[in-house]
């Protein structure tokens, strides 16, 4: 028999995704292995909204006045109904209210998160590796912006939008006005990192190489720059969505934000802030509590990313 070597399987990606210093990491860390899944759960709860709500709140049709402020788990006086977290004035689902009212914060942040993204990434790259007065006005422009606190810098952006939008259209063109406002409040951090890193990585054998075969400046940034500046952009993608949600629900509670007829979280924590202290605590506390549990995850595992990705730390 000859001693000819047996052949190895190669792993599946799979498999090497779950022997990855990554991976180890994560298993390593309750609070991410805690944040991971209650973001799961929270974002499937939204998408699936449809299928687990009772009711369709924002259905006329449903909607039944006479159940309007029953407490959580008690029966209506009138109707004998019983809801698990309660009814509002108008006699909607709280829960149900809070799985739609979910679905518009994530599809607000997550939007806003990737446009701000692609924008800053974009101006980042060019700035960093063109230099110049295109560096200089991009950069000038970012430092400019960063005076100013983002939320008052979304609230500007909404207000001109708005104003500029058809008034027949406002309702409908809300969402997007609110996710322009908010992306353009947040590409400067993007913008800043990849510049920084396009310029340490501009000046690599690489980056030389591929000038000298002739590639342009875009392929070069594209292909060749870009996937080595991506890290830090995917950890600070991560904290700015927490943010990004956040800044949605500031607007929606100042009233500059999502339409009444799409209310998000930010909403219904404005609708329940007017009942606190007429003893409808549970109108406010739910939405509160569930904007305060997808932050705070979200952010954790931004965090846990962050450390994760740091080579000193490893």
């Amino acid at each position: 028999m000859s001693d000819l070597p047996i052949p190895v399987k190669p792993k599946s990606r799979f498999r090497l995704a779950l022997e990855s210093d990554l991976f180890y990491t994560f298993r390593r860390s309750p609070v991410a292995m805690v944040s991971a899944a209650v973001v799961v759960v929270l974002v499937l709860s939204a998408i699936f909204a449809p299928l687990i709500a009772p009711t369709n709140p924002f259905n006329p049709a449903s909607l039944n006045l006479m159940n309007g402020f029953t407490p959580p788990m008690t029966p209506n006086a009138f109707t004998g109904d019983s809801f698990l977290m309660g009814t509002d004035d108008q006699g909607r689902d709280v829960f149900s209210t809070i799985l739609y009212g979910m679905r518009i914060s994530l599809f607000v942040g997550v939007a806003a998160v990737f446009f701000a993204m692609v924008l800053g990434i974009t101006l980042g790259l060019i700035s960093g590796y063109v230099g110049g007065w295109t560096e200089t006005i991009i950069m000038r422009t970012a430092d400019v912006q960063l005076t100013f606190p983002s939320i008052l810098v979304a609230m500007l952006i909404f207000g001109i939008a708005k104003g500029v939008t058809p008034v027949e259209y406002r309702d409908q063109m809300a969402i997007w006005v609110l996710i322009l406002a908010i992306g353009l409040s947040d590409w400067v951090q993007f913008a800043r990192v990849v510049r920084g890193a396009t310029l340490v990585e501009k000046n690599k054998e690489y980056v030389q190489a591929a000038r000298l075969i002739g590639r342009t400046p875009g392929a070069i940034m594209l292909r060749h720059i870009l996937p080595n500046v991506l890290s830090p952009v995917l950890v600070i993608a991560t904290i700015s969505l927490a943010l990004a949600i956040i800044a949605e629900a500031t607007l929606s509670f100042l009233g500059v934000g999502a339409p009444p007829t799409q209310p998000s979280l930010g909403t219904l924590i404005r609708i329940g802030q007017g009942f606190l202290f007429s003893g409808e605590w549970w109108i406010l506390l739910f939405p509160a509590i569930t904007l305060l549990a997808l932050a705070l995850s979200v952010n954790l595992l931004g965090d846990w990313l962050r450390d994760a990705l740091n080579p000193r730390l490893r």
